[in-house]
């Protein structure tokens, strides 16, 4: 087996299991499911939580450009990039209601990319997000 390297980013937010940010494998970088929560915080962008913790209201479109903002800083402080992204799996808890907002702005970001992408809808999340990315990219 290849040997392996644990990575982690000092910019994006912690990683709330024990887990790391990203695992380097020769040429391959594997981020673990990255959201958009900010680094020490436990303030989600466009989440409106109740008492217990409950999501209110959210903004698709708040929580799609923190998560890919996230995602470039830990490639970043991997040593891989943006453009080195193969392939992306992106779990949505509504797909009915965000796809479209999500498709846009995935387009938005990602179109000069083109990363191999699937996009499956799960119940929920670990944390309140409605958005988490998985991706794979090359490091040299």
């Amino acid at each position: 087996m290849a040997s392996s390297e644990l990575l982690n980013s000092g910019r994006a937010p912690k990683p709330v299991g024990a887990y790391p940010h990203a695992r380097r494998v020769g040429d391959l970088l594997f981020l673990s499911g990255v959201g958009p929560r900010e680094r020490d915080s436990a303030k989600i962008p466009g989440v409106e939580l109740d008492d217990e913790r409950n999501i209110v209201s959210y903004d698709i479109e708040a929580q799609c450009r923190s998560v890919f903002e996230n995602v470039r800083m830990i490639l970043e402080d991997a040593g891989s990039a943006w453009e080195n992204m193969v392939d992306v799996t992106v779990f949505l808890t509504n797909m009915k209601a965000d796809f479209a907002a999500y498709n846009r702005l995935y387009a938005e970001y990602f179109g000069d990319v083109q990363p191999c992408r699937t996009t499956v809808e799960v119940s929920s999340l670990p944390t309140p997000i409605a958005i988490e990315l998985k991706v794979i990219a090359t490091i040299e």
